[in-house]
């Protein structure tokens, strides 16, 4: 069928484009989007050339939400007329026939979304709102983290970060009880971590953080989080953790080696995490649900909400460095 899809061209450029998907097989369902989550991480680390999941032309786009309107044969437990999240895209091209790397591709009018036991589709549980509900990868990706690294209610925790990933972070170590300090150069994402249950918030462009940190917590904290996946921020986040303390590679560093020192984790005798991914359909139902329930007030990172029709625009200028006021953003396709 024929739909529109936000699409990325190898020039970098952004147009809203007529492409075509297929009729769904019989483990997959067509999905009218309502709302697209926008990740201004990872997607434009792919838009930039830092990751690769496919050639040009791109549409990117990893999360959202809409209705089921057809459902293949063999799809269980699906129904027209269902409201879903999901996240990928089976396949999309060109008008004129040229392939489209679905990267993975859920920027579009329309997808065509099989049921995988780790990426398939599912039913939006009731009291989560559709903007909100298309944000659910990033707090899921933060609570892989937590998880894993398991911080206890008497310990500290430090974000390096304070961008959607670790706001994720932020609020997952909140609600375990840890003290949790959040790091940033802007104010407006401070704030956010405030009102997710940062107890204490450095601006690292007007403060001198290592101190400020040892002065929250004598001799360091028990887990540091660097979650702005730069890789020159590795090393001042090593830095803040304690003797015996946990750092977890919470960001994504792109391709190629890691540079970092040696001697400051091995002297202090660092256990490292490196979470991946979102923690898959597990972690994606326990954010929805304490977004529904209120306990996970996600909604408080969605600075931005565009119609479809800007969003080419929307996302060049993030692309080119001139909107650094986003944190969360979702595109409006249909009602």
């Amino acid at each position: 069928m024929e739909t529109k899809a936000i699409i990325c061209n190898e020039d970098r450029s952004f147009e809203l484009a007529d492409v075509t998907i297929p009729d769904p097989a019989e483990d997959q369902v067509l999905v009218r989007a309502l709302y697209s989550g926008v990740s201004i991480g990872t997607e434009f680390m792919l838009i930039r050339g830092e990751l690769s999941w496919g050639p040009f032309p791109l549409c990117t786009g990893y999360q959202a939400v809409g209705i089921v309107e057809a459902v293949g044969g063999g799809a269980e437990g699906f129904a027209v007329g269902d409201k879903v999240y999901y996240r990928t895209q089976v396949g999309m091209k060109l008008r004129d026939g040229t392939p489209v790397s679905c990267v993975t591709g859920s920027h579009a009018a329309h997808a065509v979304t099989a049921l995988d036991p780790n990426y398939g589709p599912e039913l939006l549980p009731p009291g989560v709102p559709d903007d909100v509900g298309s944000c659910f990868v990033m707090p899921a990706v933060g609570l892989v983290g937590v998880d894993m690294s398991n911080p206890r209610v008497t310990e500290t925790v430090v974000v390096y970060g304070a961008g959607a990933i670790g706001l994720a972070v932020v609020a997952n170590a909140a609600v375990r009880g840890c003290t949790v300090i959040a790091i940033d150069i802007e104010p407006a994402r401070l704030e956010v971590a405030r009102r997710l249950g940062a107890d204490h918030v450095i601006d690292a462009s007007k403060e001198d953080v290592a101190a400020e940190v040892l002065r929250l917590a004598p001799g360091g904290a028990d887990t540091v989080f660097e979650a702005t996946g730069k890789r020159e921020c590795v090393g001042p986040a090593i830095g803040l953790c304690k003797s015996l303390g946990k750092f977890v590679w919470q960001g994504n560093y792109g391709l190629g080696p890691m540079p970092f020192e040696f001697l400051p984790p091995h002297g202090k005798r660092l256990t490292m995490f490196f979470p991946c991914d979102d923690g898959w359909k597990p972690n994606r139902r326990a954010v929805l649900k304490n977004i529904a329930s209120g306990a996970l007030k996600w909604g408080e990172t969605i600075t931005h909400r565009v119609e479809a029709a800007d969003s080419p625009r929307f996302l060049g200028e993030i692309n080119r460095g001139v909107r650094k006021d986003v944190i969360s953003s979702v595109v409006h396709w249909s009602d």
